[in-house]
């Protein structure tokens, strides 16, 4: 019997093949004493060596194999191997604490995950973390004498299954086997993307005791597309999604053919589709995938992994590039989002019980305004750039926005006295991530340019829900009724003013509620630069005033269940 293990689609694609388990070194460290710190400081600098000349050679490779992009991210690496603090720190622990170098490595790698790590679902923080530890883990390698595993050494077409796969691994394959990729760990990250991207692989992440589950040599189908692995599948299964990888190909040919085309509905509605982003390697994706423009900057990656707030200057440059790369495509900067599960070093955030529902984004902001006003000075000479638009984070009353927006027209008015130009059309929003905010939506459509709607906390909120909690995700529910009455409620009320609407959660990209966004009017959908030209796609062939049935029997559904059989029923297309 055929067992169905699901996860996180990372990359799309199908693929049948026998498994192959990518078996970790052990590297695990004891703690560990010395009275030869000197002997320690230069078995470091050894182990230093040794894997910057390895990640010079995986450099290289590559390039050869996945393109600029990829030496990129080892590139990062690098950098992080020169890092003169990361060694400061280490043979500071070595000398202060008597540590042996591999006890010390993994002590500071424990102080900066502490720092960095978040949940899998956030790309910046989840490839910081990433990173880190697969740099840590070659330089252990060297101090225990372990070889770390080969993937170059696959001999036969295979689908790797491990607990992770690391941006070196992938530089190591060979792409006359390697089929797809399943792992127990992982969200949809940037860097992982990239390179399953490149290679186009269909792979899966997140998928829970697959390690375990699967085993060497067991007959895999891999569904990148869904997000789903079927073990050891019956022939029944083998030839329906041997015929589903077919169509998926097909549609791809088509996909290849929107790029420079508009996003129109089948009876002529114009949409837009845009980028979730959070480096500039992510706006080069964007760019090849299709997008539209920006629908969500995350400018938390000015901030991350520094020791001090980022200068207006420097902010500046940064917001300048990724506007001007845009060629006039819009661009919707997100202000600062801190505080719940992001935090920053530089910025001390008191204790709470609840973060999630504390001091955190825009209320940070309000009340730390030597940390605000610069980002929007910044933003505000970016302006002139390209196309600018700014929304302010975790808004729960009118009150708040108006404090905000009057914050950034005084920077404004400040930068115009001083001669300093900046555009004339910037847009200015909010996330809409609050239940009371869309009861109240017509409301704050009266001082909003736009809503952006952030899926995934409105639906958390809306349902007490932790979606990273096993035991309660089931209820993070993106198609039940009452999630698609609050969304059209806020459409509705947005359009009575005459502003648009987009969505930058994880609902805008799944297929079974685009037909049903497009019906209700929604104006801009932002997503992973991954899922753009299938929902372009999707959007072209169906017609919104058919699909109004659709909607009106969905809000009138009891379940999510029965609103997904809704849809099946009316757009078929939803299951490739």
């Amino acid at each position: 019997m055929s067992i169905l293990l699901t996860g996180l689609a990372a990359s799309s694609g199908i693929t049948i093949a026998p498994a192959h388990l990518l078996v970790e070194s052990d590297l695990s460290i004891k703690k560990q004493h010395t009275a030869d710190e000197n002997h320690e400081v230069a078995r470091l600098h050894d182990s230093f060596a040794l894997s910057k000349t390895e990640l010079q050679h995986l450099s290289k490779r590559a390039h050869e194999l996945l393109g600029q992009r990829a030496v990129t991210i080892i590139d990062t690496q690098i950098a992080i191997l020169d890092d003169p603090t990361l060694q400061k720190k280490i043979i500071d622990r070595i000398n202060s604490h008597h540590d042996t170098a591999e006890w010390a490595v993994k002590r500071v790698e424990d102080y900066y995950l502490s720092v960095f790590e978040r949940k899998n679902d956030n790309e910046y923080l989840y490839a910081r973390a990433t990173a880190l530890r697969d740099v840590t883990k070659r330089v252990l390698s060297h101090l225990l004498n372990v070889s770390l595993p080969d993937p170059g050494l696959l001999d036969h077409r295979a689908i790797f299954v491990a607990n992770n796969i690391t941006p070196t691994d992938t530089a190591q394959f060979d792409k006359r086997y390697v089929a797809g990729i399943v792992t127990t760990n992982g969200g949809r990250t940037s860097h992982f993307t990239i390179m399953s991207k490149t290679l186009s692989l269909p792979a899966v992440v997140g998928v829970k005791n697959a390690t375990t589950i699967i085993h060497d040599g067991d007959l895999l189908i891999v569904d990148g597309i869904h997000g789903k692995v079927i073990v050891n599948p019956t022939k029944e299964e083998v030839e329906h999604y041997r015929l589903l990888a077919g169509k998926f190909i097909q549609e791809q040919q088509k996909w290849g053919a929107l790029k420079d085309k508009q996003t129109v509905s089948a009876d002529g509605r114009r949409f837009e589709v845009g980028a979730n982003v959070g480096t500039f390697a992510d706006v080069i994706d964007a760019q090849e995938d299709g997008a539209e423009g920006i629908g969500l900057l995350r400018t938390e990656f000015l901030y991350m992994s520094k020791d001090e707030l980022p200068t207006e200057e420097q902010q500046f440059n940064a917001y300048k590039r990724f506007v001007s790369a845009m060629n006039e495509q819009r661009v919707v900067a997100r202000t600062l989002d801190i505080g719940g599960d992001k935090k920053l070093g530089m910025v001390a955030l008191p204790h709470e019980d609840n973060p999630y529902l504390g001091f955190r984004a825009i209320r940070i902001g309000l009340a730390r305004p030597e940390i605000l006003r610069p980002q929007l000075r910044a933003l505000l000479r970016a302006s002139v750039y390209g196309r600018l638009a700014i929304m302010f984070p975790m808004i729960a009353t009118i009150e708040e926005f108006q404090a905000a927006r009057a914050i950034l027209d005084e920077e404004k008015e400040k930068l115009e006295q001083a001669g300093i130009q900046v555009a004339k059309n910037i847009e200015v929003g909010m996330m809409l991530e609050i239940p009371a905010v869309a009861v109240m939506a017509e409301h704050f459509a009266k001082y909003v340019d736009f809503f952006s709607i952030g899926s995934n906390d409105l639906i958390q909120y809306l349902f007490a829900v932790d979606r990273g909690n096993q035991q309660v995700a089931y209820l993070y529910q993106e198609l039940h009724p009452a999630v698609l009455r609050m969304v059209r409620q806020v459409i509705e009320a947005a359009h009575a003013e005459g502003k648009w609407v987009g969505m930058c959660g994880e609902m805008a990209n799944n297929p079974y509620a685009v037909p049903l966004l497009m019906a209700m009017g929604l104006d801009e959908f932002s997503m992973s630069s991954s899922q753009i030209l299938r929902v372009r796609s999707l959007i072209n062939q169906l017609n919104t005033r058919k699909l109004q049935p659709l909607v009106h029997r969905a809000i009138h559904a009891e379940t999510a269940a029965e609103v997904r059989k809704l849809v099946e029923e009316y757009v078929p297309q939803v299951k490739l």
